[in-house]
C-alpha cells in the first residue's frame, strides 16, 4: 500500500518523491505538509507539483496522471468567441489587479475544484505575483473585471492555476490572450491540471504524466522526477 510522504516546513524547498509514488486514488495525491513558501511552490510546479487542499487540512501536493495541457498551436477559438473577441467589448490586461482575479477565482462556483482558495493560498500566490513569477489575465467590461485567470510562469511554461468569468465568454476571452502571448513570448506549453469541458472546449487534452514531466525536463531544464 502506497503511503503519501508528510513533510516538514523544516525540510529543503526541493524535496518531494518522485511522482511514481503518487496515490492512484484520489488521482495524484502525493506528499501533505510542508508550507507554501514562495521557493516551496516554485520547487514543486517545476517538477510539475502543485497545492491543493480545503480549509482545515493540511497543505496537500498533487501530481494527477494524465495532466491536463494547452499546446498555444492547438487552442481552438469557437466562431462564438471569435465573434465576442471582433467585437472588442471585452478588454485584456495584465497584472493591473492580481489580488481581485484572485478573489474572482475564489468565488463559489458548481463543479470544479477551485471553488476554495484559502486565505494562505491567496497570500503565497500573491508574494510570488509580487516576485514577477504569478501573473494574472484580465478581461474588463468598461473598466469592470468580469473575469479572468492567474498562473506562475516559470521559463517557458505558464503553469495555469484557476479561471473565473462573471460574464459570458469572459475567461475564454482572457485563455485566448494568454495563448496570444505565449506564441509572441515562445511560451511552449500551458499546464491547466485537471480536465474539465471547459478546457476541452479550448483545445486543452490529457497527456500521461510521464510525458509532462519529460516535458518540463526539456522546457524547464529540470530533472527527471519520475
Amino acid at each position: 500500500m502506497r503511503r503519501i510522504t508528510w513533510l516538514s516546513p523544516e525540510d529543503p524547498p526541493g524535496r518531494f518523491p518522485p511522482s511514481r509514488f503518487a496515490l492512484e486514488e484520489p488521482n495524484g495525491l502525493l506528499a501533505a505538509g510542508g508550507d507554501l513558501s514562495p521557493e516551496r511552490i516554485i520547487a514543486a510546479y517545476r517538477r510539475g507539483v502543485f497545492p491543493w487542499y480545503s480549509p482545515g487540512q493540511p497543505v496537500l501536493w498533487w501530481t494527477p496522471d494524465p495532466r491536463m495541457v494547452l499546446f498555444p498551436d492547438e487552442f481552438r477559438c469557437s466562431r462564438s468567441l471569435a465573434k465576442t473577441i471582433r467585437q472588442g467589448r471585452l478588454a485584456v490586461v495584465f497584472d493591473q489587479d492580481f489580488e481581485s482575479v484572485l478573489k474572482g477565482c475564489a468565488g463559489p462556483r458548481s463543479k470544479s475544484r477551485g471553488t476554495w482558495i484559502t486565505p494562505e493560498m491567496a497570500a503565497a500566490y500573491t508574494a510570488l505575483h509580487r516576485r514577477g513569477v504569478a501573473h494574472s489575465i484580465e478581461t474588463r467590461r468598461d473598466g469592470v473585471l468580469v473575469g479572468g485567470l492567474y498562473g506562475l510562469l516559470i521559463g517557458r511554461v505558464f503553469f495555469g492555476e484557476s479561471m473565473f468569468s462573471a460574464e459570458r465568454d469572459a475567461s475564454k476571452v482572457a485563455m485566448a490572450a494568454l495563448v496570444a502571448e505565449s506564441v509572441r513570448r515562445d511560451i511552449a506549453l500551458i499546464d491547466c491540471q485537471l480536465p474539465s469541458p471547459h478546457l476541452e472546449s479550448l483545445g486543452c487534452r490529457p497527456i500521461p504524466r510521464s510525458a509532462f514531466e519529460t516535458l518540463l525536463a526539456r522546457l524547464l531544464g529540470t530533472p527527471d522526477s519520475r
